[in-house]
């Protein structure tokens, strides 16, 4: 019985499944996104995760010199350790946490296995930028509470009103029709 057993086993020995998220994390770091069954990007999760945050804590040369040791004993792959000490850790130093995401792709057609993509969150252009956008582009929320009642005038408001004059313009040129 597997009470309280939280891994996920992968249908693999403890040997073949050390390997295989060996192989699956050296080839996240590198590529940053990778497409795998959904179970194995859980299972992937939970492997690379503490890793990526053994990162961030780089207080003196002997800290980051043992995180080094540490991380390439998960991986075995030098390139991939310095790619994470070099690339990944700057990008992700401020995050709390959260460094992958999945998405799912739906079912794989030869055996309707259940397929996702696994990715580094900072190195995704399209969602990093337009979030980053709309954050600096929206103002702060006025409420009550908060104090300034009052709204503020923002370009889109401003742009608003321009249609609004440029349509009223337009409905006085027009006759209007007697009834």
């Amino acid at each position: 019985m597997r009470h309280g057993d939280k891994n996920n086993n992968l249908s693999r020995t403890a040997s073949h499944r050390k390997a295989l998220l060996m192989n699956l994390g050296c080839q996240l770091i590198t590529f940053k996104r990778i497409t795998t069954t959904l179970a194995k990007a859980k299972a992937l999760r939970t492997y690379i995760e503490p890793l990526i945050t053994k990162t961030k804590h780089t207080a003196t040369k002997e800290i980051i010199m043992h995180n080094h040791r540490i991380v390439f004993s998960y991986l075995n792959d030098k390139a991939a350790v310095k790619e994470l000490f070099t690339v990944v850790a700057p990008k992700i130093a401020s995050r709390p946490g959260g460094y992958t995401r999945i998405i799912k792709l739906g079912t794989r057609t030869g055996d309707n296995a259940e397929v996702a993509m696994i990715e580094l969150v900072d190195f995704n252009e399209i969602y990093g930028n337009s979030i980053s956008k709309i954050a600096a582009a929206e103002p702060a929320k006025k409420t009550r509470r908060s104090g300034g009642g009052a709204k503020k005038i923002t370009a889109d408001t401003s742009a608003v009103d321009e249609a609004v004059e440029v349509k009223e313009e337009a409905t006085e040129d027009k006759p209007t029709p007697e009834a």
